[in-house]
């Protein structure tokens, strides 16, 4: 099992880089409503304190299992949140 300190450096990679995408894709389309924009951004972020909080619960019973899923979930949030971006 990974460390819980690369689980942490792989869930801020992913939510980083996907609003750095949104960022990226504002100034290259400034002409263009950003409400969509920041929703997608306000989501990674509700999605980054989820994940955090998840990762640093004390009360697991199987952890093993439970990191596994916590790492399919930011994988399955962070596709969503990327087809939003190709969407808009």
């Amino acid at each position: 099992m990974a460390s819980i300190k690369n689980l942490k450096k792989d869930v801020n990679f992913v939510f980083g880089d996907i609003i750095e995408a949104v960022y990226v894709w504002q100034l290259t389309n400034p002409e263009k409503d950003a409400t969509s924009s920041e929703a997608i951004i306000d989501e990674a972020i509700v999605a980054f304190d989820e994940a955090m909080a998840q990762i640093n619960a004390k009360n697991i019973d199987n952890k093993r299992v439970h990191f596994s899923n916590l790492k399919k979930s930011v994988e399955e949030k962070g596709m969503a949140l990327i087809n939003k971006i190709n969407n808009l």
